[in-house]
């Protein structure tokens, strides 16, 4: 084993990880309907993986080679169950897998999806539960997006995944008359997994990419629903400016200082488009309200003309809608852009108080731009460097530290 072949090893399946674990796992649980023996199995295939690789050499495709391992891992598990009666049929089902390793790997994640949305599943585990099985977060991350331990979390999860065992609540997509209901918690989780990919942006696209794909299966199941089709315009809205986000040397560039050149143009035009239909199809909600202010950003930079009192009042309508701490931290930064700075500092100061918002990024930079603003520089110093603790992405560090350094000066 040398070392370059480890790296190699261990950067493939990192990124395979990444970009196919809710998939693998998609797969592997919906016969059995069995999301931890899936989890256990995956797992145990990506260690094999790490031993393996870097003296074998990477798989022409590794997706298949860690099913293969996985499955072969779950036909072991079922063989040493000792009530054979209660496993026989599972042992069938992995053993006709096993013989058709060549297959192309189906994509049921959509499916497990709703299988972790079903009414059987309790609300509070809907959103965690397919955060972990779709995105392949940790307990503890989800613990602190829902400000509960991750002890606490990891029960909550542990406890969903047998019901969906036990229960054997089937890993498919409901019936239409069903969707709209069970909509919520599979709207929430495309979003979440959506903004994880994007508030790094030094991430690989590969997972937003999937969440797009995840909201336009969603759209096409329900062409007449207004806020999947709302959530998609945001993702594109907002997908449009990736290549634009950093400089050819890398640095992280802002919204207002993006060249708009660089914006998919195409993607904007589907978001505008997805936008109009969403609004004519029914009630607003939420995510055609976030699509909207999207779109109020990309019509000013591309037109030149300020349209933040539009934006604030956008913000007010969310507030209505949806309130909660982020909205009313983004509404401050826009009240900043017509004018009413000292308004927004209150509204900063007054969110201080929510946990949520101790180790959270975005509150962070926008104190500290306000507080430069209004020219509290020693303020405003102290927030930049509690933002740059908390940044996990290089070069919108850099950013930071640069910003830091024009108030010090």
């Amino acid at each position: 084993m040398t070392a370059s072949g480890s790296t190699v090893a261990r950067g493939v399946a990192e990124r395979v990880a990444r970009e196919s674990y809710g998939r693998l796992v998609a797969y592997l649980g919906g016969r059995l309907g069995d999301i931890a023996s899936a989890e256990d199995a995956l797992a145990t295939a990506f260690l094999t993986a790490l031993e393996k690789w870097p003296a074998d050499g990477v798989p022409d495709n590794p997706d298949a080679w860690l099913l293969t391992i996985a499955r072969r891992r779950q036909l072991d598990d079922w063989r040493k169950d000792k009530v054979k009666a209660k496993s026989a049929d599972r042992l069938a089902l992995i053993a006709e897998e096993l013989s058709a390793a060549d297959e192309e790997i189906a994509d049921r994640r959509l499916a497990l999806m709703f299988a972790c949305a079903h009414p059987g599943i309790d609300a509070s585990a809907r959103t965690p539960l397919i955060l972990q099985t779709v995105l392949g977060l940790t307990a503890a991350d989800i613990a602190a997006r829902f400000l509960v331990s991750p002890r606490a979390m990891g029960q909550r999860l542990v406890r969903a995944k047998a019901r969906i065992r036990d229960e054997k609540i089937p890993f498919l997509v409901p019936e239409k008359e069903e969707l709209s209901h069970r909509l919520p918690p599979i709207l929430a989780s495309i979003y979440a997994v959506y903004t994880s990919v994007w508030m790094d942006i030094d991430r690989a696209e590969a997972l937003g990419q999937e969440a797009i794909w995840l909201a336009s299966v969603v759209v096409s199941l329900l062409p007449h629903e207004p806020e999947p089709k709302g959530l998609l315009a945001l993702m594109l809205y907002t997908e449009a400016r990736r290549s634009s986000r950093k400089a050819p040397d890398g640095a992280f560039v802002p919204l207002d200082s993006q060249d708009v050149g660089l914006w998919d143009h195409e993607q904007l035009r589907l978001a505008e488009g997805l936008l109009r239909e969403a609004n004519a199809n029914g009630p607003t909600g939420r995510y055609q309200i976030e699509a909207a202010i999207q779109s109020a950003h990309v019509a000013r930079l591309l037109s030149g003309i300020s349209n933040w009192q539009a934006v604030v009042s956008l913000y007010d309508v969310l507030g209505r809608i949806a309130p909660s701490p982020v909205v009313t931290l983004n509404r401050s930064v826009a009240l900043v852009r017509i004018g009413q700075a000292d308004a927004a500092l209150a509204d900063i100061y007054a969110l201080a108080g929510d946990p949520r918002m101790a180790d959270y990024l975005p509150y962070w930079t926008a104190r500290a731009q306000i507080c430069a603003d209004l020219g509290r520089r020693v303020e405003a110093a102290e927030a930049f460097t509690v933002a740059i603790g908390l940044c996990w992405s290089e070069a919108e560090r850099r950013h930071l530290e640069e910003q830091r350094s024009k108030v010090l000066c």
